[in-house]
């Protein structure tokens, strides 16, 4: 090879390895900055950015649910810092060991009510708050009170699902029909404070009544010991006042009288029997005043203070006045404090 050729080769190479060098940098580099990946394993761990967006649609959901999650909890936070979300104020009411308060505006959205009704609803179910409902008797209803607080024919008086203890004559019908009266459900608070299921049976005519009553004694924790109804006690209004029970539907007489009880046609109702006794003045043979049920002579005294006593400062008392109710505390010849009846037309 000539000088000239072997100059000119110098040249070239010169450039030549100063590239090579140069590449040999850039690739080194490279693979420190990516972590030792060469860009074949870099399109395999990161495809999305490799070969373009192919979950843009997964994507796009996750943004929506992440909004709708953040647009939730935005919304349960106001719900919770509502006014009516937390406990309600207090005022002074007949249960002297528990205050409540009475919301006198009946904001039916206000609170959230634990849903307690069963799965086989009745189409004719009028439904107040979840939990406080009333609807027409149920079969099943009507055989459970048949021949107990209902009264049954003596001819059908064996047909009966229980043993009949409530018997008419065959010639006689019944003051209030099964069309007249409601199966009306709704929640309480016991001497607890724990919330419990009640039941009651009533004339139509008193159903809304009822449920918007007792759903305001609910919001406000008034304490109820226990809503049963009175067919669980054999239909004896003695046996459910001293266990103090609240009832209202029983198909009987006035206690020492003959003329049909407001209970009889489901216009009454009593609540907390045994510490709001029923009270004949001088009805006993040596003059004394008749009190019942037994056992809660100590509680006829009114004048004194005690806890579950109803009179004209009681949340109760005035729920059932608003409601156009009279009281038996108001009578005169004889005193009635459970006691709450309505007329109708």
């Amino acid at each position: 090879m000539s000088k000239s050729k072997k100059e000119l080769m110098k040249q070239i190479a010169k450039p030549l390895t100063f590239i090579l060098l140069l590449i040999m940098i850039c690739a080194f580099l490279a693979q420190y900055l990516t972590g030792s990946e060469t860009l074949e394993e870099y399109a395999r761990n990161n495809p999305e950015l490799a070969y373009g967006s192919q979950n843009e649609a997964s994507d796009t959901d996750d943004t929506a649910d992440i909004q709708e999650s953040v647009e939730n909890n935005a919304t349960d936070m106001q719900d919770s810092a509502s006014p009516d979300a937390g406990n309600p104020a207090e005022i002074s009411s007949g249960n002297t060991d528990k205050a409540s308060s009475y919301n006198e505006s009946n904001d039916s959205s206000s609170e959230s009510v634990k849903e307690n009704e069963p799965m086989n609803v009745n189409s004719e179910r009028v439904t107040y708050q979840p939990g406080f409902y009333y609807e027409p008797l149920s079969e099943d209803i009507k055989q459970r009170i048949t021949g107990i607080s209902y009264p049954v024919a003596e001819s059908k008086a064996t047909e009966t699902a229980v043993p009949a203890i409530n018997r008419i004559d065959d010639d006689t019908s019944p003051a209030v029909s099964y069309d007249d009266l409601c199966y009306v459900r709704v929640l309480h608070y016991d001497f607890s404070g724990k919330e419990r299921d009640g039941e009651l049976i009533c004339n139509k005519a008193i159903a809304q009544d009822l449920v918007e009553i007792f759903y305001e004694l609910y919001r406000n924790e008034y304490q109820i010991e226990q809503i049963r109804l009175i067919d669980e006690y054999s239909g004896d209004d003695t046996l459910s006042m001293m266990d103090n029970n609240t009832s209202c539907f029983n198909y009987r007489v006035v206690d020492g009288t003959d003329s049909l009880s407001k209970h009889a046609y489901g216009l009454a109702i009593d609540i907390n029997p045994f510490y709001n006794p029923y009270i004949v003045f001088g009805r006993n043979e040596d003059g004394s005043d008749y009190i019942s049920p037994k056992g809660s002579e100590i509680y006829a005294d009114r004048s004194k203070n005690f806890a579950y006593k109803i009179d004209e400062s009681d949340l109760c008392y005035r729920l059932f006045k608003e409601h156009g109710f009279t009281w038996g505390g108001d009578w005169n010849s004889c005193k009635d404090y459970q006691h709450f009846q309505k007329a109708i037309e």
